[in-house]
């Protein structure tokens, strides 16, 4: 599954992700938008992830995403 799905439909994708990644707040998910970029530099902030590690997380996530 590509990302533009998720994109799409990220106010029903929002709380997916709230779930899995639950220290980014509302106003950063409604800052993200649907923006993966946003979301991979987000993740690195919050969780001190690895560029390489958030992409890592989100691909997975992106394959569970249904």
């Amino acid at each position: 599954m590509n990302w533009d799905r998720i994109q799409g439909g990220w106010k029903q994708a929002k709380g997916k992700v709230k779930e899995k990644w639950g220290k980014l707040t509302d106003d950063e998910l409604t800052e993200i938008d649907g923006r993966k970029d946003q979301l991979l530099g987000k993740l690195q902030e919050r969780y001190g992830y690895t560029r390489e590690q958030a992409e890592r997380e989100l691909e997975q996530f992106n394959s569970s995403y249904e």
